[in-house]
């Protein structure tokens, strides 16, 4: 089973560069710290679980929601070390679910599609755990930030913002383009049967006027006096 990484946020001023490289270090950072966004495919009645290490009094937060597949559901559980269930909902579209861990120790978290059992799934997953580290020593400080340091956190959180805002379009993007796919094939399905069952009415048409037409020509031929 996967276990989830934490990719750790960092940027900082460096005196003489100013702006220009505070700001070159922000759009460079991948991700917020703490936080593992996954999407991955889910067979046909299968079970896919993923693990994270948690310490007491953390705030995290599971975001997932159903790409592709069927009726864009899947069942999702969230365990504690012990084994109790934290979350538990049942073929679910699109759910949040945020808690504060009381023990240290592995959570679990399963996606299943086991109810399903010919149609695969195509599932993204967001988990968040604790806060993003300061971008600065000295934010956790008493005094006030500098003008430049209050600028690069503005931006900071403008851009987690922008990022959050692209990540949700692109999967309600892929989440529609599925579903017009899906709909043109059944549409297409509709039309080759439509065609070929007007194509064997025809035909039967057709065999049965050739039919009427030879029984008739026989019956004229029948009734028809001989010649002397």
């Amino acid at each position: 089973m996967p276990r989830l990484g934490s990719a750790q946020r960092w940027a900082a001023a460096a005196g003489r560069w100013g702006h220009r490289l505070l700001v070159l270090l922000l759009l460079l950072v991948p991700g917020p710290g703490g936080a593992s966004e996954i999407t991955f495919e889910l067979p046909d009645n299968a079970k896919q679980c993923f693990y994270e290490d948690i310490t007491q009094g953390t705030k995290c937060t599971l975001e997932f929601q159903v790409i592709t597949g069927g009726h864009y559901d899947v069942d999702c559980r969230l365990e504690d070390p012990d084994g109790n269930v934290l979350y538990k909902e049942m073929k679910k579209q699109y759910d949040s679910f945020t808690f504060t861990a009381s023990k240290n120790g592995t959570y679990k978290f399963c996606f299943s599609n086991e109810f399903s059992t010919f149609t695969h799934k195509t599932v993204y997953f967001d988990f968040q755990v604790g806060e993003d580290p300061p971008l600065f020593p000295s934010e956790n400080r008493v005094s006030a930030l500098t003008q430049m340091e209050s600028a690069c956190v503005s931006i900071h959180e403008a851009l987690k913002s922008v990022i959050d805002y692209q990540t949700h379009f692109r999967l309600r993007e892929a989440q529609g383009r599925s579903r017009a796919e899906d709909l043109n094939t059944r549409v297409a399905y509709c039309l080759c049967s439509f065609v070929a069952s007007s194509g064997n009415l025809i035909l039967h048409w057709i065999i049965m006027g050739t039919d009427q037409e030879r029984k008739l020509k026989k019956r004229n031929t029948a009734s028809k006096p001989p010649d002397f």
